[in-house]
């Protein structure tokens, strides 16, 4: 048999692998957005239900949450650039550009966390009202999905250290930034419908 025959028949069934994998993470991503979807929905349906507690107008810190968004839209934008690095074969920029992104993703979870942390401790936990159970599995739920990103975003950084940027590590590191990105989109809808509309008693 042919070198190229070979080649050929050694190629498919990567090509084959590689496009299930694309697809499974794009089914995964859909079934994301119906949770959240569902999430959205009963926090709309909740949201009145205070049972005499307070509101989002009377808990809400708007400027802290406004910083909580310029932080994870920065992360956003430097994943893009490492992205880009990335296609062009520049290690070091990747690995300089994620690391800005863990660092500004890890910088909005303990924002995050420390606000959770405050309104547990003046009273406002999960356990207090249907609108606070609510909102913090929909906030908390999107915090967890950040930390999975930072440990996926941790362990590309370290392979990609380790044995620089391979072919299969550009798809992996792609398919990361799709997924920040989704965090970013889910956050923007958040900050507007939970927190913006709260405040603003929309």
């Amino acid at each position: 048999m042919s070198d190229t025959a070979e080649a050929v028949i050694t190629f498919v069934p990567d090509t084959d692998k590689e496009s299930k994998a694309i697809f499974g993470f794009w089914i995964y991503i859909m079934t994301d957005c119906v949770l959240f979807a569902s999430l959205f929905a009963t926090y709309a349906v909740l949201r009145n239900n205070t049972f005499g507690g307070p509101d989002g107008a009377q808990i809400f810190n708007l400027p802290y949450v406004l910083a909580e968004t310029i932080v994870l839209l920065t992360s956003s934008f430097t994943c893009g650039l490492g992205i880009l690095s990335a296609r062009r074969r520049h290690k070091n920029k990747v690995l300089m550009w994620f690391s800005i992104s863990f660092f500004l993703g890890l910088t909005f979870l303990a924002l995050e966390l420390s606000d959770f942390r405050h309104l547990a401790a003046m009273g406002d936990s999960w356990r207090r009202s249907g609108f606070l159970s609510a909102f913090f599995t929909l906030v908390g739920t999107h915090g967890a999905h950040i930390t999975v990103g930072l440990f996926w975003m941790a362990t590309m950084l370290f392979r990609i250290w380790q044995v620089g940027l391979t072919k299969a590590n550009v798809r992996r590191l792609t398919l990361l930034s799709i997924f920040w990105h989704f965090l970013d989109l889910i956050w923007i809808f958040i900050f507007t419908i939970v927190y913006l509309f709260g405040v603003m008693q929309v």
